[in-house]
């Protein structure tokens, strides 16, 4: 600890670990968005089908989705435009509530995630799961389950 400032530095370990935890963030991401590129999806878009393909109805309201995806709900609805555009997504006016609308997944948004999927899986297991045994798989789950709850938590509090 710093006694100065009162803050606790990260141990050259920590440090390591925090490094490498953010190199493999960006990296994957990245691959895993170029490896999307030939199919004209994003991984944001790519989300947005899969999370749809899960849902009831293949349908779910947009703020719902927003927070699902971590967006805003301005930043969703000029997503959801260009998924639009393309075809894949359709809005719906909610029944029950005359404010709300639904992202709904098209035939096209269905069939373009039939196609996309595999090769999703594919890039996946190419550029993360293959290179881990399942024991260090395990252990990486276990380790990051406190910090996505912990996040979970906070961002219910904002």
């Amino acid at each position: 600890m710093d006694t100065e400032s009162g803050t606790r530095w990260l141990s050259e370990s920590e440090q390591r670990a925090w490094r490498t935890h953010l190199e493999v963030s960006k990296l994957l991401t990245h691959r895993l968005e170029r490896d999307l590129q030939p199919f004209g999806l994003t991984m944001n878009d790519y989300e947005i089908l899969v999370i749809l393909s899960e849902s009831d109805e293949r349908r779910m309201r947009m703020s719902d989705l927003a927070a699902g995806t971590l967006q805003s709900k301005s930043r969703l609805s000029h997503q959801i435009t260009r998924m639009e555009r393309a075809g894949l997504v359709r809005r719906e006016d909610c029944d029950s509530d005359k404010r709300g609308l639904f992202a709904v997944l098209t035939e096209r948004g269905w069939e373009t995630m039939r196609e996309v999927a595999p090769h999703h899986v594919a890039s996946v297991r190419r550029h993360f799961v293959d290179l881990l045994a399942p024991d260090d798989l395990q252990t990486l789950r276990r380790s990051l389950a406190p910090v996505a709850e912990h996040l979970h938590r906070e961002r219910g509090r904002l």
